[in-house]
C-alpha cells in the first residue's frame, strides 16, 4: 500500500516520450528495491504505460548497468551506495528528474547516509518533487528533513495503526532457554508461513542454521549476509519451500510478503514502532495471524509497553504437551474426549 501510494501520483507525471531519467526510488536493501521494481513493472504493464524501470544496486556488475543506463529508463530504483557511486562516475544522469522518492526515510535518513543523500538531491533540478515515505517518522521527527525540504507537507494514512487481525502473545523464559523454546514452539505451531526475529545483526543465519539442524527447514534474511544467499533465502521462503525466515529488522525492511500467519520474535524489540513493523508482516491483505514474542522476567516491561503505547492485549502463553496454551489452563488431552 504505502508504495503504491508514491508510485500512482508519480508515475502519472512521467512523460515516456522523453528519453530520460524521471524519477529516482532509494530504497535500504536489495530485497525492497527489488520489490519495489517488481511493482513498477506491474503498474506500468496494468496501466499500459510505456514506462522503462531499472534496478540498481551493488553486488552486481557494474558494466552490465552501464550499458541499460544507456537505454534511459525512465525510472531507476536502487540502493543509496550504488546509485551515488553512478551519479559521482557522471553516468547516472539526474537533470530530467521530475521525483526523487526516499523509501523507509526514517531508515535512509542517518547521518551516515546524508553526504551521499545530499548529493542526490543537490544535483537534481530545484523543481523536483522530493517524497519522504515511511510507516513511521524519524527518530529527530519530521524537522530532520527541514533543511531539504522547507515546504514539508505531512500526509497520514487513516488506517488503523495496528491490524485487527493479528492475535498477540508471550512466552516468559530464560534468555539461555530462548532458543529451545523457539524450536518447541515451532513444532506446536507448525506455521504455514513464519518469520523470525532478532534484534542483533548479524545473528539470523546463526539462528537459521541452529533451527535447521535440529530439522526445522529455515532461511536468514540479514543485512550483513551476501545478496545472493539472501534472494535464494526470499525465493524459497515466498515460495513455501522454507516455512521459517529468521530476519533482522534491517533485513526485513518494508518487505511485503503474502501468506505469513506467524510471527515469532526471539528477541522482543526495545520500541513499540518496531513492534509493530515486525508483527505487521503476518496477516496481509485478508489474513489473520498471530504474533508471538519470548521474553524474560526483566523483558515483561517490553510487554506492558507495547499494550500501553499500540492499544493491544498481549496474553500470557505456555507450552504445555506441545500445545500452546493460555498461562493458567491445561493442555487439551488428545483422544481422551468423551
Amino acid at each position: 500500500g504505502k508504495t503504491l501510494a508514491y508510485l500512482l501520483p508519480v508515475f502519472c507525471r512521467i512523460a515516456p516520450d522523453e528519453a530520460a531519467t524521471q524519477l529516482v526510488i532509494l530504497a535500504p536493501t536489495h530485497e525492497l528495491a527489488i520489490q519495489i521494481q517488481r511493482q513498477c513493472g506491474e503498474l506500468a504493464v496494468n496501466a499500459g504505460w510505456a514506462i522503462r524501470s531499472m534496478l540498481l544496486v551493488g553486488g552486481t556488475s557494474m558494466e552490465r548497468q552501464l550499458e541499460k543506463l544507456k537505454k534511459k529508463p525512465h525510472v531507476v530504483i536502487g540502493t543509496l551506495g550504488r546509485i551515488h557511486d553512478l551519479l559521482d562516475m557522471g553516468k547516472l544522469k539526474v537533470r530530467g528528474l521530475r521525483a526523487l522518492v526516499i523509501d523507509e526515510a526514517d531508515r535512509m535518513w542517518v547521518p551516515e547516509n546524508l553526504p551521499a543523500l545530499r548529493a542526490l538531491i543537490a544535483a537534481a533540478p530545484a523543481s523536483r518533487q522530493l517524497i519522504f515515505a515511511s510507516a513511521t517518522p524519524p527518530e529527530a521527527g519530521t524537522t530532520a528533513f527541514a533543511a531539504v525540504a522547507p515546504e514539508l507537507t505531512i500526509l497520514r494514512a487513516g488506517e488503523e495503526p495496528v491490524n485487527q487481525n493479528i492475535e498477540h502473545f508471550y512466552l516468559v523464559c530464560e534468555e539461555r532457554d530462548k532458543f529451545t523454546l523457539l524450536r518447541k514452539l515451532l513444532h506446536a505451531l507448525r506455521p504455514e508461513r513464519a518469520m523470525v526475529f532478532v534484534n542483533q545483526t548479524g545473528s539470523a543465519e546463526d539462528v537459521a542454521e541452529r533451527l535447521a539442524h535440529h530439522k526445522v527447514p529455515a532461511g536468514a534474511l540479514d543485512a550483513t549476509g551476501h545478496k545472493f544467499s539472501r534472494k535464494e533465502a526470499m525465493e524459497d521462503f515466498r515460495s513455501g519451500r522454507v516455512p521459517v525466515l529468521v530476519a533482522s529488522d534491517v533485513g526485513a525492511r518494508g518487505l511485503d510478503i503474502a501468506g505469513v500467519t506467524h510471527v515469532i520474535n526471539l528477541d522482543a524489540p526495545g520500541q513499540s514502532m518496531a513492534y509493530l513493523h515486525r508483527v505487521g508482516r503476518s496477516a496481509r491483505g485478508a489474513g489473520s495471524g498471530q504474533a508471538v514474542t519470548l521474553v524474560t522476567d526483566e523483558e515483561l516491561r517490553l510487554i506492558r509497553r507495547y499494550e500501553g503505547e499500540l492499544g493491544i492485549l498481549v496474553q500470557a502463553m505456555r507450552l504445555r504437551e506441545g500445545q500452546m496454551i493460555a498461562a493458567g489452563e491445561e493442555p487439551h488431552r488428545r483422544g481422551r474426549d468423551k
